[in-house]
């Protein structure tokens, strides 16, 4: 059921009980039109202070209630030690007013800046959280499903903890996956296929996350909502996705930063064995691949292409797209070598 279902049958009741309570107790509201109103009115504030509060979490919310509780108690300690004993009752009664709404503040200000750890430092043995429950949460967007190298990851143990794939995430697959476009539809299926491929690997544990956060617009704003929500650490490979999560403070790993920064470092002058894949935009050159994408232009090599030489590396230039490593051919390797070592 969407919440706005939810807040619209939460105000009508409002209204209902302002009408019964004008009809039953005309002492305390005199008139059923004004009791309407009433009902209506506070319904409407409640519900307006609960859309301020969408981004509060149950978690915030535990802590305000402990800081306003300590910020009360020590109010209570200043009122009741006499300072105050010589002044009038009006004086009084602002000065623990004053105290109060004073102290109730910085309390509830500080337990929102203050993290677990604090608490189990006042409070000594005692956790807000369940014991038993893995401290490591991994939320997957569609991307990272997709790409698929997330599962190598977990089963090497380079990454550990439980997997929560958000409902509207797997709605996003089954949408790209229905697609007309082939290569689309391609993508959708492969991310469907590897999801499958988590769920059944036994030492893993994944979960299917119900939220649907209907008040956030679009898929990246849920996730790192969500992420957010439950402190766990958001896995993708979308450049502007993770930079919207570093700016909300959300922990993101991108693998494709990942994989660029343990890309294997080279140097010039290094020996590289590679298969000469198409021509160049210069004249006489071929272009040639690494295993992690990077291109190698290859100089006076165009006769060569379709066939596997060695090239040494002569320069590497840093472009907004990576690196392109230039190089010199250094000597032909017969097909047939590379055919033997695949």
């Amino acid at each position: 059921m969407s919440l706005w279902y939810v807040r619209i049958i939460f105000l009508l009741l409002c209204t209902l009980s302002g009408y019964a309570v004008s009809q039953h107790r005309p002492e305390l509201i005199n008139g059923g039109v004004y009791g309407v109103m009433i009902g209506f009115g506070l319904g409407g504030l409640l519900i307006a202070i609960d859309h301020m509060l969408k981004g509060f979490s149950l978690r915030a919310f535990s802590a305000a209630t402990f800081g306003m509780f300590l910020g009360t108690l020590l109010a209570t300690l200043i009122d009741h030690n006499n300072l105050f004993a010589y002044t009038n009752d009006e004086s009084r009664w602002v000065i623990r007013l004053g105290l109060f709404l004073a102290f109730g503040y910085l309390g509830m200000v500080l337990a929102l800046r203050s993290n677990k750890d604090d608490f189990s430092f006042i409070i000594p043995y005692v956790r807000f959280k369940a014991q038993h429950e893995p401290e490591n949460l991994l939320v997957l967007d569609t991307s990272v499903i997709i790409d698929g190298r997330i599962l190598d990851l977990i089963e090497s143990r380079f990454v550990d903890g439980i997997i929560v794939v958000p409902r509207f995430v797997l709605k996003e697959l089954q949408t790209v996956a229905d697609l007309s476009d082939p290569v689309r539809r391609s993508r959708g299926r492969r991310g469907l296929e590897m999801l499958s491929r988590l769920q059944k690997n036994p030492k893993l544990h994944v979960r299917i996350h119900e939220a649907d956060l209907p008040e956030e617009a679009d898929v990246d704003a849920k996730l790192v909502r969500l992420a957010r929500n439950l402190g766990a650490r958001l896995f993708t490979t979308d450049y502007n996705l993770g930079k919207v999560a570093e700016l909300q403070q959300v922990a993101c790993v991108n693998l494709a930063e990942l994989s660029n920064a343990l890309r294997p470092a080279i140097a010039p002058g290094d020996i590289l064995t590679l298969r000469l894949a198409r021509e160049g935009k210069e004249k006489g050159q071929a272009l040639a691949y690494l295993n992690d994408g990077t291109m190698v232009v290859v100089n006076h090599a165009h006769h060569l292409i379709g066939q596997v030489v060695q090239v040494q590396v002569i320069s590497l230039r840093q472009t907004g797209a990576g690196v392109i490593i230039f190089a010199e051919v250094k000597d032909t390797v017969h097909t047939s070598v590379l055919s033997e070592a695949v």
